[in-house]
């Protein structure tokens, strides 16, 4: 699809830069300029050919366009004619002009049904087959993740940096907030080349200020925890104001039961293929990780689970599918080494190592709409692929 695509985008062009030049030969007033002008009519036709070669089982439906085009440059022959000189080349043009009309006439002969509506018919037709196909690979389980690719280096040591999980495709926003508690400031970069640039952002005031990495971007909303306390925060970016804050009774805050790298990491916000959710710990829990999945309208906690695995002796954690995985660290070394199902109730200890590049990482994240992992690395943003295990079901499948 991509390349029919960018044979449709690249032929067009083409076009358009062919009719551009013409405009100038058609354009002149003196037998002067005639003879240079006709250089640009030689490079006219040759735009042409290369269209007729390129393209031509694409734009069959528009060959009408061209013939009318050839009725327009036919007279410019008699007044190269005049110009004795150059009878090689005019000999030449006038061959090529006579070759392309007779092409068009038999493209619009033989392939005449596929014009280019029906043509971008078909290719909207196979993207939604593409679509559904997609739609049926379930979730997986985890198995293997990528080296890091390494998108921008800014900022503190410690830092989050976001997408839109549920933001439509066209959407490439980039939110970047940097430091760990206190901060009040987030930039909302238009395009993931703006952010990496540094250029083209507007800049949201928070009411209050954050505690922490976990932040989340979700829906058009900031999903935060605020500083100092177990509240919280729910703030819409296009209003620009906080849409709802909720106490999470009982979790830890203010470093009670952070993860191994400490920063105020008490509350960690997360979103998966399921939803929101929310990682904390309590004195309940005897300071184990409890993962809780969340209304994105509310904050109320919906459901809860107590994983059994101590949050300090965490380096870091993400969702992926209804799973929760724990890194064993955040310095050089880590990797993925507990998971709990919270469909099923039950864990088991993994090894799935991963290239920690620059030895610190204080927010890993999952995304769902891109299945990538999120990274602030020692001032570095950085983004993993992740290999997840499917089972595609097909229509006749129970």
């Amino acid at each position: 699809v991509s390349l029919l695509i960018l044979s449709l985008f690249s032929v067009h062009v083409g076009y358009m830069l062919c009719i551009k030049n013409s405009s100038l030969v058609e354009s002149a007033s003196s037998h002067g300029q005639i003879v240079t002008k006709s250089e640009i009519f030689k490079k006219k036709l040759n735009c042409h050919l290369i269209r007729n070669g390129v393209g031509s089982h694409v734009w069959a439906g528009r060959g009408g366009e061209l013939k009318d085009k050839m009725t327009e440059l036919m007279p410019l022959i008699p007044v190269l004619d005049q110009y004795k000189s150059d009878t090689r080349t005019i000999v030449q043009l006038k061959e090529e002009v006579r070759n392309l009309s007779g092409s068009l006439l038999q493209i619009q002969e033989e392939m005449g049904a596929y014009d280019y509506e029906e043509l971008q018919q078909r290719v909207l037709i196979l993207e939604a087959r593409l679509h559904a196909c997609m739609q049926k690979l379930g979730c997986g389980k985890l198995t293997g993740i990528s080296n890091p690719i390494t998108i921008r280096a800014s900022g503190s040591r410690f830092g989050s940096w976001m997408t839109d999980t549920m933001a439509p495709s066209s959407d490439s926003r980039v939110w970047y907030m940097d430091g760990y508690y206190k901060g009040r400031r987030v930039l909302e970069y238009r395009t993931l080349n703006d952010f990496i640039t540094g250029q083209n952002f507007v800049q949201h005031l928070l009411p209050h200020p954050w505690a922490g990495t976990g932040h989340v971007v979700f829906n058009g909303s900031l999903y935060y925890n605020k500083y100092q306390s177990n509240i919280v925060v729910k703030y819409h970016f296009r209003s620009r104001s906080i849409v709802v804050q909720r106490s999470l009774n009982t979790a830890g805050y203010n470093n009670t039961f952070p993860y191994s790298w400490g920063g105020f990491s008490d509350i960690d916000f997360m979103v998966d293929e399921n939803g929101l959710w929310a990682v904390y710990t309590t004195n309940q829990n005897a300071g184990n990780i409890v993962v809780s999945r969340m209304d994105p309208m509310t904050l109320e906690i919906l459901r809860s689970w107590d994983t059994g695995y101590p949050k300090r002796s965490a380096g870091e954690s993400f969702m992926i599918c209804g799973t929760l995985y724990v890194t064993n660290s955040h310095l050089a070394g880590a990797k993925i080494y507990f998971a709990y199902y919270t469909n099923t109730s039950s864990y088991e200890y993994t090894d799935i190592p991963f290239h920690n590049q620059y030895s610190h990482i204080s927010m890993l994240d999952y995304n769902p709409r891109e299945r990538v992992l999120y990274t602030w690395n020692n001032g570095h943003q950085v983004i993993y692929n992740v290999t997840l295990f499917h089972v595609i079901k097909t229509s006749g499948e129970l």
